[in-house]
């Protein structure tokens, strides 16, 4: 994979993080203030790696293709930490849901 297939690919995956991440905050608007504090840190925490893969994401355009692959791997680190927090939203967004009821 190229790199321009390559940041194209990330920035989609980045696109279904931010939609799923507007989900779950609109879901933690209507939680209880109890709810709302775990939910707080959690998304900030995830806003923060997001930020991270985007800002790498941006430097990718400065490098060469032949210095890209060094950028890649923490391009990579860095979206597997995100990815492992994106994981759990669906699963805080139902817990979220169980506690309106």
């Amino acid at each position: 994979m190229n790199k321009d297939a390559y940041k194209q690919k990330i920035e989609a995956e980045l696109e279904l993080v931010k939609a799923n991440l507007a989900a779950l905050k609109a879901k933690a608007k209507g939680a209880t203030a109890d709810m709302r504090i775990n939910y707080s840190q959690e998304i900030e925490t995830i806003e923060s790696n997001y930020a991270i893969v985007k800002s790498k994401l941006g430097e990718l355009a400065d490098v060469g293709e032949d210095a890209w692959e060094h950028l890649k791997n923490d391009i990579e680190n860095s979206w597997n930490s995100l990815r492992a927090y994106t994981k759990k939203i669906p699963d805080n967004i139902n817990e979220i849901k169980k506690g309106l009821k």
